[in-house]
Formats: C-alpha cells, sequence, structure tokens
C-alpha cells in the first residue's frame, strides 16, 4: 500500500518551497501567518503518512497542525529546538528496603519518545529508560521490566491473554511482589476482567495502567499514572487493579477492582470508572493506598489458593440488543458455530418477541445464552415480567450484575474449561471477585447531569 507521500508524487512541494521561501528549518521555533490565523510552534519533519502540501507544527499545547503551506503569507523564525529521539537512560538504583516490582510490558504508551519519521510515540521500556523518564519511581520500588509483546490493546486476544496470565503467574512465583501491567486504555478493562478469572487470589497487587495522553503532551497523565501504579503495586491491596486518573484534576489515581472497570470517555484522562460499587481505593504520591472499602483481598492473606487457570474459548460473543433484531442473525452465530452468546438486553434484561423461538432452538442446539442489561448499572431480574420468565423457559440465564464484557470473558473462559451446561452455570453464578454483588451501594450509581442547578453549585464548590 503507497504511503500518503508517494501518492502525492508529481504534485508540487509546496511544504518545501515555503521553508525555502521564509528560509526556515525542521526544528526551527516559528510564528505562522496564514489565511486561517496565526500558529507557533516547531516545525517537525516530515513523516511518511504526511502529504507535501502542508507545514506541520507541534503547538505548546502538545498538539501537532497543519498549515496549508499555499496559504502562508509570512513566516517569522523566533528560534530553534532540536528534537531528541531518546529517553535519557540512567541505572536504576536498587534499594533492598522497598520491594520489588516488575513492569510486563504489552503495549500502550506509558513514559515515551517521539519517533518524528512515522510521528508516532515510542514507549521507553527499559528499567534505566523509565528511571529517566520518570526517576520517581526509584523513591517507590526497585524495578524490573519485561516486554511480553508489543500490540495496540484492541489486538489483544486470547494469544496473549494466556502467556500473560501465564508470566503473571511464574514472576510471582519467582518473587515478585508487585506487578504492573503497562497496557493500551481501550480494552484495558476486558483484559482486567479476564486475568481476574485466570490468575486467583493473588498474593501481591496485579495493576494494570495505561495513559490516554501520550508523554509528548503537557496534559500527559502517563508518568503519574505510572508513579501511582508503583504506589499500588507496593500497596496492601492482592487484586487484579485498573490504575487511573481519579477526577479530571491531578489531585490522585483511582482503583479499580478489575471486574467492575469500564471505560467511560475516548478521551478524559478519568475515563475509567467503577460501576454498580465503589472503587477500591485512591492512590498518590504524597498519600499512598488508601481503601475506599474493607473488603478487599490483602497483600499476603488470601483465604484461597493462588491458581492459573488459563482458558478461553474463542466461540463466544456479545450481541447487543436492538428494537427489531431479526432471527436470522441469532442463526447466523449459532450456524457460525458459536458455543455461547452474551446478551446486553433491555430494561431488566428483554429482548423482541420474535426472538424467542430462535432463541429457544439455539439453547436447544447447545448453545450457552447468559443475559445481562446493556444500561450496565442495576441487575437483571427476569422474573418480574412475562418475557422475562418466557425467555429463561427458553434456557437463557439471568448474571445479576454482571457487566456485559466481563460476562463475555466469564463465558469465554468457562466454555474454555468444560461444556456441560450444569458446570458452565455454576462457573458463571459463583462470583470470582465482585463479578456479581448482593446489591449496589446508594453511591454506586452517580451521573452528573450539568446544568441544573445542584450540581452547578457543587462543581463551583469543588472547583474552588
Amino acid at each position: 500500500m503507497a504511503t500518503v507521500s508517494e501518492a502525492y508524487k508529481g504534485y508540487r512541494d509546496e511544504g518545501l518551497e515555503a521553508l525555502k521561501k521564509f528560509d526556515v528549518h525542521v526544528w526551527d521555533r516559528v510564528r505562522i501567518k496564514a489565511d486561517s490565523g496565526v500558529f507557533e510552534g516547531v516545525i517537525l519533519p516530515r513523516n511518511e503518512m504526511a502529504d507535501t502540501l502542508h507545514i506541520v507544527l507541534k503547538l505548546d499545547s502538545g498538539y501537532n497542525v497543519g498549515v496549508r503551506a499555499a496559504r502562508i503569507q509570512e513566516i517569522e523564525n523566533i528560534g530553534r529546538k532540536e528534537g531528541h529521539y531518546q529517553v535519557p537512560e540512567k541505572e536504576f538504583p536498587y534499594d533492598p528496603d522497598k520491594r520489588n516490582v516488575l513492569l510486563l510490558g504489552t503495549g500502550g504508551t506509558i513514559a515515551s519518545r517521539l519517533d518524528y519519521t512515522t510521528g508516532a510515540v515510542i514507549p521507553a521500556f527499559s528499567p534505566g529508560e523509565l528511571y529517566g523518564a520518570v526517576p520517581e519511581l526509584a523513591e517507590i520500588c526497585n524495578l524490573t521490566t519485561r516486554k511480553v509483546f508489543g500490540i495496540f490493546s484492541e489486538d489483544m486476544s486470547p494469544r496473549e491473554y494466556i502467556p500473560l496470565a501465564k508470566t503473571i503467574y511464574e514472576e510471582i512465583n519467582n518473587g515478585a511482589e508487585g506487578i504492573i501491567i503497562g497496557h493500551g486504555t481501550d480494552t484495558m478493562h476486558h483484559t482486567a476482567a479476564i486475568l481476574t478469572f485466570m490468575v486467583q487470589n493473588p498474593p501481591v497487587p496485579i495493576v494494570l495502567v495505561g495513559s490516554q495522553r501520550s508523554s509528548d503532551r503537557p496534559s500527559s497523565d502517563a508518568a503519574r499514572n505510572l508513579i501511582n501504579a508503583a504506589m499500588a503495586a507496593t500497596g496492601p491491596i492482592a487484586e487484579i487493579m485498573v490504575c487511573m486518573f481519579g477526577p479530571t484534576s491531578d489531585q490522585y489515581g483511582l482503583l479499580h477492582r478489575g471486574t467492575r472497570v469500564r471505560k467511560m470517555h475516548s478521551s478524559y484522562r478519568s475515563t475509567f470508572r467503577t460501576l454498580g460499587d465503589r472503587p477500591l481505593a485512591t492512590v498518590d504520591r504524597e498519600n499512598g493506598v488508601k481503601p475506599l472499602r474493607e473488603d478487599y483481598n490483602k497483600r499476603g492473606e488470601s483465604t484461597g489458593e493462588f491458581r492459573l487457570t488459563p482458558a478461553f474459548n474463542e466461540k463466544v460473543t456479545i450481541l447487543y440488543y436492538y428494537p427489531n433484531m431479526q432471527e436470522d442473525l441469532i442463526r447466523a452465530i449459532v450456524n457460525a458455530g458459536y458455543e455461547g452468546i452474551v446478551i446486553a438486553g433491555t430494561g431488566l434484561g428483554h429482548v423482541n418477541r420474535p426472538l424467542y423461538d430462535v432463541m429457544r432452538w439455539a439453547t436447544g442446539q447447545g448453545v450457552h445464552i447468559y443475559m445481562t442489561v446493556q444500561t450496565l448499572w442495576g441487575y437483571v431480574q427476569m422474573f418480574v415480567y412475562d418475557n422475562g420468565r418466557y425467555l429463561m423457559d427458553c434456557g437463557i440465564v439471568p448474571l445479576a450484575n454482571m457487566l456485559p464484557e466481563v460476562a463475555f470473558m466469564k463465558l469465554s473462559w468457562a466454555l474454555g474449561q468444560t461444556k456441560d451446561r450444569d458446570e458452565v452455570k455454576k462457573i458463571m453464578l459463583e462470583p470470582v471477585n465482585g463479578e456479581i454483588t448482593e446489591r449496589e451501594p446508594p453511591d454506586g450509581y452517580l451521573v452528573f447531569q450539568g446544568g441544573l442547578p445542584e450540581i452547578e453549585n457543587f462543581l463551583k464548590d469543588y472547583l474552588l
């Protein structure tokens, strides 16, 4: 496939002509006056994905902007800033009084540098690079690193989940006193859920961490999240957790239980929320880990056996119900060989009546079908209305307040171990760590709606 630059061969190189005309160069800090406004920043090298018609600036905000060269009226050279291709590396110091923490790399951006040949952000990963980028880590723990793989989080699959679970189990048995997993944020909650099922009753903290904004941006959350994750990895909570920003400010991070967390915003740093429950703890460099509840698994005090169950059946899917869903969709899924379906149903766990017969047919074919609610908060209550009772009679099993993605991961894990219907049902309905709870606390459902007087007053007081 041709790059953008190759596609523009034969066109005038307007970007280069503009640089020559105004006698400026790559890495010069400039002020550009164009038809569309005035822009100030550093001229970046053209990456292989760029066209020949624009000049690209790195703004002080951390964002890049492309300015159409033909519309530039003036370029003023106001300085120079050379690009740095490497994170400064220093030997990570060892302190016998600090806990030994292992950072496992899977991909995503924690501390990083820019690769100006592609415009991509390249992670800093060795202990020396991380120490050079985030020296505060040495005040918290003795850090070593191990790269398990390096992929985008949307490419995670059982081909990664299983080796990752095995690595965690092996490293803890070899003496790791805390595990950090660097992970892309988009599917971090999926990985947290499957690891909760595959690696049970860990004696030490297992902390997934990522960043919403890369390290070249002033608003990056990368370093702070990594510092908080190191604090969590040396802390008292021995569970699979997600560690990310708490409020939108820099006050503290939150530790979320791996089965009750979800990414809820595409770009906010405080994107991860605990749903239907309270987060496990706050965490920050000054105050450490401050639990928000008492029912967490404590470091070194697990009541169950530390065990590894690396099972996964790939023939499981989530079906998000929508009005007028047709039965041929269910037939196609079954005929494609799928053995499990998690439905995100409406209300208390419903689908439309035309699907009843095909649902009965599907369970008769041996397909395991489980019901969750697409509201995310609340419980499946299929015995309240006739349609829910009928669906249960068709063989569909309600999953209380289990989140749809968590149910998908758990059903994949259960069907990776057995196909026996009763055994699968037993596995699904027996909580491993909080995926089903007896009740949701009153403050487990808080949705702030801007514009309401009481919320505006609260935000005013909070922000002051």
